[in-house]
């Protein structure tokens, strides 16, 4: 496996495609930080050079692409300040109920988790 700026993308698959194995790279970006550092899309991760993979190392630095660590401390950035400033959005983190004005009457079990059943006491 070919290991490009500390992630382990797949030697078998073409470049276009391992890219995305890192965390803030899609197939869009992918394609072009592949045509900003000129290599062919449809070249195997393992056919590239030592050369080829810096380039594309480069590209993706020199981009402004943010990836992987830096990326998800951004985001963990931006939840902590809705969850302080007592926004709805941030409310709906803390408790652990959809965000984006999903119905929780029925579904949202992905987000609730599982089933909690409470009974009726009879006397």
């Amino acid at each position: 496996m070919a290991r490009l700026l500390g992630v382990e993308i797949p030697n078998d698959k073409r470049i276009e495609a391992s890219l995305p194995y890192i965390f803030g790279i899609g197939r869009t970006t992918a394609s072009k930080i592949l045509e900003e550092a000129g290599i062919d899309p449809s070249l195997r991760t393992g056919e590239l050079s030592d050369e080829q993979l810096a380039r594309i190392a480069n590209a993706i630095t020199g981009g402004g692409v943010m990836i992987e660590g830096d990326l998800r401390r951004e985001l963990q950035g931006h939840l902590k300040r809705i969850t302080s400033i007592n926004c709805y959005r941030g409310l709906r983190h803390r408790r652990g109920l959809p965000v984006r004005g999903q119905r929780t009457s029925t579904n949202a079990r992905t987000r609730k988790g599982k089933r909690k059943t409470v009974g009726v006491i009879r006397k």
